[in-house]
């Protein structure tokens, strides 16, 4: 007879860099060992317990939903280094609906309240939830155990009377484990005989960590990863043995022989352990109405006044569509919904926070129109309501809503107080091991060389937005594979990685999510802090499955850039402006873009999207929506068919004429989600709904539902009675051959398609951004360099942008500036929020004493009107480094050298008028006017003024950039010509791949050295680090051992450099560049020195060329073109030959011989590349 045993001690990937065993995995690995029903008890937290329910249920295993909790030695609010650092585990399984309810308080309680190191609980706060719950005493690091290592056997016993008592004499058992430790040898011989003499049943457990035996040294690597360890480390966190492991029903039996009512025990408890989820009823809070309104006629009532607004003739087809959605969202039970959304963006719109015109499908919905929700017109964009909801396919609605990223918190604050704290939290994410950094991580743990492992991270392909597999990476790229097959270390490392992959590695708050409940929380999940966040533990997904009301409040930097340009714009030309008017048809605006224009521009701003941008000549709004829908992978592909047909409108092919008025609006080409559903609506007769099925199933590559519904689109259905249930394209006048080839393009296209809803939505943005820079772009570039002012790289890009439209970026004064980047006439004056050193209080507290006496005459007018309880010397300091102080007309380095003198004598004097003393110059008999003139004189002591280099690097330290110079502006032209990569390409991998830089690739950088950090490997060589500063930032440089021997007298602070070498993108930290050469500016470099040539005297290889019939000479003007030699080297190096080149500068009537290196192979390729460069008649091929 097949032994029955339960496993009641299970951890999973959930157990966080602890837990081996994925939820999927320890499910099946259970019933393929015959098991019935298995446990999962994680420590201290419940976030698989959803997961692991279905999965269970998939295996037709019964799932048992338990916890691994801490308990506090002292109680929750004892928190003491010393006494409270070591916790003790019990395990708590909940036997009914009731017992999880108590349970997820339980764990809720742990982080909210008795969070230190770990989530604790005490024994007082068991004994009020222990209702419906089994414990278990936990291994050796339970309570009862520990003592029973003390040898204090009667405070175990009274502990287990205690525990019998909080949660009932049926309830509470003594866990005995055996993983061959000699601890647990002890522990088990005593708590059978606690067993024997208190009636106390026992239960036989494995501590499971993983799955199989064999998993034990990857749950060591993961071990490793959790403590920043090695496995080479002696001193380190780690399991004893092997025998951590899901073991089969034969081993535990064979374990504990002697014990068979241990082994019984077990299914015992799983089969009384009876939780069920529900996952079909929402638990949506209920609106407040209004005395004698009910939700459905006052949700219609709100639209019907907002349509009113909106549409001035309400058009029987408006209504028409109105009354069908209000239908829709009535039946499916939403009518709260749309109140509980419209309600706090209402809010936010009364206390003028900024809100997105929408975001996502709902922008398709003329309710959520009406209702103010969204303010795209769904109407004239052809956005399709089914798209948001479809009553075909009965789901929680989704209505996403971006806030002023400032303000974003007061909404949240809103709908707290609203519902109530208890009611409403933000939402858990999950972390998960990619590939490249489950990679990373693993070659840490091995103790293997940074090279070797950046080596083969660097070989996983790049998809941004699509997760790469170790396993498609492999398949995908050759020399991978290559490297796996040909080195042990490469293949153990990529095993091993592939093992991890995916697991759950941390656990944050998701950026915007929020969820709403109608009673506390803590009755429906368990909740987590964060810091001072409090989440849920389910993450977004399963909150919708237990159906709970999930939002996103997404903070947008950009709609902070708008309300601040619109009040800049106010206050500099008193125009109160009103965004939501604009036509959208503005030419200038359109040309602006077609320029390329589109820096800091919503959604067009990237280097690759400016391009694009520039290609697509955008006419109109459509071309905004189709732009933003275009340029992401995938659809890309579509781009040069779509400018292609844009430019030839007239001749663009369609399959059917049914298609064309679909299509026109993207020039023929499928873009959007919702054409496709209009393609099935109008070609085949499928309903909306049902589009959006076929849609969803296309994107998902489900085969089995394309090939079913591909027959229907073409032929249609029919009932068992005749009845026709889709006409199908045959019906309706196309071909089979015509149906059948738009439906395989429809397949193909499906999966990129883009949702025109929140196309719409961000075009309203972009077009909205565009159109202020067109018109106000000081008061824009303003608003623009103030959302970004800790990003000292982005307001140095933008402060270039500024010079190129001629808007003159002035330093920050204490008579001019604000806070936040302002305009003052036609420039823009730097805001003091982003001067170092300085609070908002300093900031607040020289605008106030601004306000109250007019502009500052002096240092000790400044000193004297501010309250310098909010600004310190140090504030001052830095104020005055920063150029604040200019206006004086003394230099920076005498006030610096005054400041203290000022600030303590005015100090002094604050004090003592205070004190109603009487100052030492009243006592000498001199008057009060008198006495003041003396003292406000100010008496600077004479100091040499900073060179422009030391000016310029007090205001770097204080600014983070320069403003008014650059110490490379006298290299600006060498660097412009002679880099191939500046700072502003490199904020993410998407920018090096817009400028078509690939990870590894060879690349020139040039700059000053800011920093030197050097340190020795473990070979005992010297490397370093450096960051380089360049014209529009910073760029990190490694320089490994070989180079730094190399070229270490070039590397010193302030250094000009030129640096060769290879890009190193690192996806957990920024791009850097591995250096392979250093040469000072000025000095070439060892590839310039290739072209150097030597005067035609027979100094160089005259003899050769003489025996060369042919030649190819370039003509140049003078030697001063360096710009122009440097393009010419780039195109000879091309054609690589034996026929000589000679360069022949006219000015100086020198001639010049290349080295053989850059000889070329003569075509007419070459030629005209070098026609185009020097002209025709400076090339001559004799």
């Amino acid at each position: 007879m097949k032994k029955k045993f339960a496993h009641l001690h299970v951890h999973s990937e959930y157990s966080l860099l602890d837990g081996f065993g994925r939820i999927n995995s320890l499910a099946k690995g259970a019933a393929e060992q015959g098991m019935d029903s298995l446990a999962l008890t994680d420590h201290g937290v419940l976030f698989g317990a959803i997961d692991f329910y279905k999965a269970c249920l998939k295996e037709k295993i019964h799932p048992v939903i338990g916890c691994e909790v801490y308990i506090s030695p002292r109680g929750l609010d004892q928190k003491d280094a010393q006494l409270d650092k070591s916790r003790a585990h019990l395990i708590l399984l909940a036997e009914n609906n009731i017992g999880y309810k108590n349970l997820m308080k339980i764990v809720s309680k742990g982080f909210i309240d008795g969070f230190y190191y770990k989530p604790r609980v005490d024994h007082a706060y068991l004994r009020e939830n222990s209702e419906g719950i089994i414990c278990l005493s936990a291994c050796i690091a339970g309570e009862i155990p520990k003592l029973i290592l003390k040898n204090d056997m009667e405070a175990a016993a009274l502990l287990c009377q205690e525990y019998q008592e909080i949660f009932g004499k049926d309830n509470f058992y003594l866990e005995i484990q055996d993983h061959r430790l000699r601890e647990e040898a002890l522990v088990n011989e005593r708590m059978i005989q606690i067993s024997k003499k208190y009636n106390i049943p026992l239960v036989a457990t494995n501590d499971v960590h993983y799955i199989k035996k064999e998993d034990s040294e990857n749950h060591d690597i993961l071990l490793c990863i959790q403590t920043a360890a090695t496995v080479h480390e002696e001193k380190r966190m780690r399991f004893p043995n092997n025998e951590f492991y899901l073991k089969s029903p034969e081993e535990m039996s064979k374990l504990f022989v002697d014990v068979p009512e241990a082994i019984e025990n077990t299914n015992r408890i799983a089969n009384r352990c009876q939780v069920t989820f529900d996952l079909e009823k929402n638990h949506m809070p209920i609106f407040e109405l209004p005395m004698g309104e009910n939700a459905k006629d006052y949700l219609r009532m709100l639209c019907l006044q907002g349509i009113e607004k909106k549409y001035p003739k309400a058009l029987p087809e408006i209504m028409a569509r109105l009354e069908y959605e209000l239908e829709v969202i009535h039946s499916m039970g939403f009518d709260d919904y749309f109140l509980i959304v419209w309600d706090f963006i209402k809010y936010a719109k009364d206390h003028h926070i900024m809100v997105g015109p929408g975001r996502g499908s709902a922008a398709g919905s003329i309710v959520a129109y009406g209702l103010d929700i969204t303010t795209v017109d769904p109407l004239k964009y052809q956005l399709i309501f089914e798209r948001f909801l479809n009553p075909e396919r009965v789901t929680m609605p989704d209505i996403d809503v971006d806030f002023c990223y400032e303000r974003r918190q007061e909404v949240i604050d809103y709908v707290v107080n609203k519902y109530g704290d208890d009611r409403v939290a933000q939402i858990i994410t999950f972390g998960t091991m990619a590939a490249r950094g489950a990679i990373r991580d693993v070659g840490r743990a091995l103790d293997m060389p940074y090279n070797a492992v950046d080596r083969v991270a660097k070989e996983i392909p790049i998809h941004p937005g699509a997760n790469v597999t170790i396993a498609g990476a492999m398949e995908e790229n050759p020399e991978l594979k290559k490297m796996a097959e040909t080195d042990d270390n490469v293949a153990r490392l990529l095993k091993t990685a592939q093992s991890i992959e995916g697991l759950s590695r941390h656990a944050s708050t998701h950026a915007a999510g929020v969820v709403i409940s109608d009673l506390p929380l803590v009755e429906y999940i368990p909740l987590y802090r964060n810091n001072d966040i409090i989440t849920t533990q389910f993450p977004m997904g399963l909150l919708e499955d237990l159906g709970l009301l999930k939002m996103d409040f997404l903070g947008l930097r950009t709609l902070t850039v708008i309300r601040d340009a619109l009040e800049n714009i106010e206050i500099s030309s008193g125009k109160n402006i009103n965004l939501d008017d604009l036509e959208m048809n503005d030419v200038n605006v359109f040309e602006m873009l077609s320029k390329g224009d589109t820096l800091g521009v919503f959604q067009l701003e990237s280097r690759g999207m400016q391009q694009f941008i520039k290609e697509l000549q955008p006419e109109n709004f459509e071309d905004i929506i189709a732009g933003i829908s275009l340029y992401r992978p995938g659809p890309m592909e579509q781009i040069p068919r779509y400018i292609e047909n844009k430019k030839n409108p007239t001749s663009i092919p369609y399959h059917h004429p049914i298609l064309e008025p679909i299509l026109d609006v993207t020039y023929g080409c499928m873009v959007y989600q919702e054409q496709v559903m209009q393609i099935f609506r109008d070609v085949a007769g499928f309903s909306m709904g049902r589009s959006d099925l076929v849609r969803r199933a296309m994107s998902k590559k489900k085969g089995d539902v394309m090939a079913a519904e591909g027959y229907v689109f073409v032929h249609g259905e029919v009932d068992e009675h005749g009845n026709i249930l889709v006409e199908g394209a045959i019906r309706r006048g196309v071909s089979e051959a015509v149906a059948e080839k738009i439906y395989e393009e429809m397949k193909d296209f499906a999966k990129y398609a883009f949702n025109k809803s929140h196309a719409a939505a961000y075009a309203v943005i972009a077009y909205q951004t565009a159109w202020l820079k067109c018109h106000y772009p000081t008061e824009f570039m303003a608003a623009l360099m103030s959302s970004i002012m800790d990003d000292e790289k982005k307001v140095a890009k933008y402060i270039e942008d500024c010079r190129k439209i001629g808007i003159h970026v002035l330093p920050p004064s204490v008579n001019a500036s604000y806070e936040k980047f302002s305009v003052s006439g036609t420039s823009i004056c730097f805001g003091l929020g982003a001067v170092k050193g300085l609070g908002k209080n300093a900031i607040a507290a020289i605008i106030d004493a601004r306000k109250k006496q007019g502009n500052f005459k002096s240092l000790r007018d400044f000193c004297e009107g501010v309250d310098l309880k909010s600004l310190n010397r140090r504030g001052i300091e830095s104020l005055i480094k920063g150029g604040a102080f200019d206006f004086i007309g003394t230099s920076r380095a005498q006030m610096l050298a005054n400041a203290e003198m000022t600030v303590d004598q005015v100090q002094r004097e604050k004090k003592d008028r205070i004190a109603g003393q009487m100052s030492l110059l009243d006592m000498s008999g001199l008057g009060n006017s008198q006495a003041m003139t003396i003292l406000k004189e100010e008496h600077f002591p004479k100091r040499e003024p900073f060179s422009k280099e030391e000016r310029l690097a007090l205001e770097k330290e204080v600014l983070g950039l320069y403003v008014t110079g650059h110490p490379l502006e006298k290299f600006e032209e060498l660097l412009k010509n002679t880099v191939t990569l500046f700072s502003n390409t490199m904020d993410s991998y998407q920018d090096l791949k817009d400028a078509g830089i690939k990870d590894g690739q060879q690349v020139s950088i040039g700059g000053l050295i800011l920093e030197l950090k050097t340190m020795m490997t473990k070979k005992g060589q010297m490397m370093c680090f450096v960051t380089l500063e360049d014209l529009y930032g910073r760029i990190e440089v490694v320089v490994f051992p070989k180079t730094y021997d190399d070229y270490r007298r070039y590397l010193k602070q302030d250094q000009p450099v030129i640096i060769k070498g290879r890009i190193n993108y690192n996806e957990e930290s920024n791009t850097s560049v591995i250096a392979s050469q250093i040469y000072p500016i000025g000095q070439p470099t060892e590839k310039s020195q290739r072209f150097q040539v030597e005067e035609a005297k027979g100094k160089y290889n005259n003899d050769e060329i003489k025996k060369n019939e042919k030649k190819i000479i370039l003509t140049f003007a003078d030697l001063t073109e360096k710009p122009l030699i440097k393009l010419v080297k780039t195109v000879l190096i091309k054609y690589p030959g034996k026929v000589p080149v000679v360069l022949f500068f006219k000015k100086e009537n020198n001639r010049f011989g290349a080295s053989k290196e850059l000889w070329v192979t003569i075509n007419d390729a070459l030629i005209l590349e070098l026609s185009q460069i020097l002209g025709k008649q400076n090339v001559e091929v004799t």
